[in-house]
């Protein structure tokens, strides 16, 4: 996906056979990086810049999980994280065929159970929120309100012919719709 010299890598086997790793090649000093599919791309690229805010997303959901011990919060948390994985690939290769697996239909549905039974059990007031109630919430509302930049770049990459599967749309403006939800329920149950 990005700049391999932020991705950690294997080179080669040493003496003792153990793998050495690399963590910067360089590679992007001069404002360049690779695609995933291995297109080489300005830095201010539209997709790098779509990949940079999921990434950006998933570690303000990475940080909402420190603040809880609540399981079901813990492991929706954990599912949607390793989701954000398998859209950060999709979303840096414009090739869709070298894409393994996909965000699909069930990922969107599985969003949709978890919105719908979260407000079950916590009625949305309808009023704007002041995020801030305890760091759990506003961990989350920060990940949402990076997600809604996410989706607004890969709007832009759908109007210029960029995004290819309208699966991917769909994932993250349900995913925001889950994180408000989420963030309301942990402002009630934070623990």
């Amino acid at each position: 996906m990005a700049d391999k010299g932020k991705i950690t890598r294997p080179e080669k086997k040493g003496a003792d056979n153990k793998i050495k790793l690399i963590t910067s090649t360089k590679k992007g000093d001069r404002g360049q990086t690779r695609l995933l599919s291995g297109e080489k791309v300005s830095k201010s690229n539209l997709r790098i810049e779509a990949c940079g805010n999921l990434d950006e997303s998933n570690a303000a959901m990475g940080l909402a999980k420190t603040f809880t011990e609540n399981e079901q919060i813990r492991n929706i948390i954990s599912t949607i994280q390793g989701e954000l994985v398998l859209l950060g690939a999709e979303l840096s290769s414009t090739d869709p065929c070298r894409i393994v697996k996909h965000i699909d239909l069930e990922h969107i549905a599985q969003l949709e159970q978890w919105i719908n039974g979260l407000q079950q059990e916590v009625p949305l007031a309808p009023r704007f929120v002041s995020p801030g109630v305890n760091s759990l919430s506003a961990a989350l509302d920060l990940a949402r309100s990076v997600i809604r930049r996410t989706e607004r770049s890969m709007v832009i990459l759908q109007e210029i012919g960029q995004l290819q599967r309208a699966e991917a749309l769909k994932y993250v403006n349900r995913l925001g719709c889950l994180l408000y939800i989420l963030a309301r329920y942990a402002e009630k149950s934070p623990n």
